[in-house]
């Protein structure tokens, strides 16, 4: 979530760059030591080029007074993903699909080994449905969108898939790119073998129409066993749930400025998704 960490950037006498994050709070400094573990596994697969891309590689540590510690790598070089300006066809966009393939063409042992969750698809569901019910107590929620969102868990034929290594947590800063490739993806304290679908509603929903065409048959091609023929419907309702999951952030830590954008992207969903009704 926004706020676990501290970041900042720090130059060398040499002129090289590193990053330097430092957990905020104990649950986020234990995600952090399991995101260090994650990501000396994945080394492996990015040496092979089984992942098109890199990931950070830590260099070192740095004790904090409060306890835990801090991590240090290298600064990649590349800039971030601006989802806006993704056009159709083989570049970029096609490239974010294969790279989003290759990342759930992981085996589960990858994360599970380090201690990160690993969930079946119906207890995925039915932490989905857990947050939608937390969520429709706040009384924010509109009457039909939430009608919608109830259903559409209720339809077990959309649930059915095969759980897969997950990012977790992608995001436009959390992808570096350099002509139109993903060149690197950092952030992986949010990993874990779950909704394939996890990965892709961010895109989906900020993305051009006609560029997610490119995501999804780029995805598709790269994956080597898929069988979810309602993957896309699932993610583009998995990135409406996101604005729950965000009240829920502003309702459970008290932050007013959150819960009141959360309420007026809901309402502003509520009314698109009238109007396309």
């Amino acid at each position: 979530m926004p706020g676990d960490y501290d970041t900042a950037i720090v130059t060398s006498q040499d002129d090289q760059e590193w990053v330097v994050r430092a957990p905020r709070s104990t649950v986020a400094g234990a995600a952090l030591e399991a995101e260090m573990e994650l990501l000396e596994s994945l080394k492996l697969y990015v040496d092979t080029g089984v992942l098109p891309f890199v990931v950070p590689q830590i260099a070192g540590y740095a004790l904090l007074p409060e306890g835990g510690r801090a991590v240090v790598h290298r600064r990649i070089v590349g800039e971030w993903l601006d989802v806006e300006t993704l056009a159709p066809g083989p570049g970029l966009a096609a490239d974010l699909g294969r790279a989003i393939g290759a990342i759930h063409e992981l085996p589960a042992s990858v994360v599970e080994g380090c201690g990160l969750p690993s969930y079946a698809a119906a207890d995925y569901r039915d932490r989905r449905m857990s947050e939608i019910d937390e969520a429709a107590k706040t009384g924010r929620i509109p009457p039909n969108l939430l009608h919608r969102w109830e259903a559409a868990l209720e339809d077990v034929s959309l649930w059915k898939f095969q759980p897969v290594v997950v990012h977790g947590d992608l995001a436009a800063d959390q992808m570096l790119v350099d002509r139109g490739r993903v060149v690197a993806i950092s952030g992986w304290s949010e990993a874990k073998v779950a909704d394939p679908a996890d990965d892709l509603a961010w895109l989906l929903v900020a993305a051009p129409v006609e560029a997610a065409d490119s995501i999804m048959e780029a995805y598709q091609l790269r994956r080597t066993e898929l069988s979810d023929p309602r993957l896309q419907d699932r993610a583009l309702l998995v990135g409406e749930l996101a604005l729950a999951r965000w009240l829920l952030h502003g309702v459970r830590h008290k932050l007013p400025e959150v819960i009141q954008d959360a309420t007026a992207m809901l309402h502003d969903l509520d009314e698109a998704t009238r109007e396309e009704g």
